[in-house]
């Protein structure tokens, strides 16, 4: 897909101090795009709209388990 468009955003919880971020595209049709903002050029995940509202659900309930 292309993505050339797509118009990223950080995560207000990504810090902006090197550590774990995450932007989002949720500008492009029928579906929502995922990076690591330190690798801009890597590898993007690429989620349907549907399941893009559960997951972002799914944080905001903390229904998911940290790892440390």
């Amino acid at each position: 897909m292309d993505l050339s468009a797509a118009a990223w955003r950080k995560s207000s919880r990504s810090s902006d101090n090197g550590g774990q971020c995450v932007e989002v595209a949720d500008n492009l049709p029928g579906v929502v795009a995922v990076r690591d903002s330190k690798v801009p050029d890597g590898p993007e995940l690429l989620v349907g709209p549907s399941g893009w509202r559960a997951f972002v659900g799914g944080v905001k309930a903390r229904s998911f388990t940290t790892l440390t």
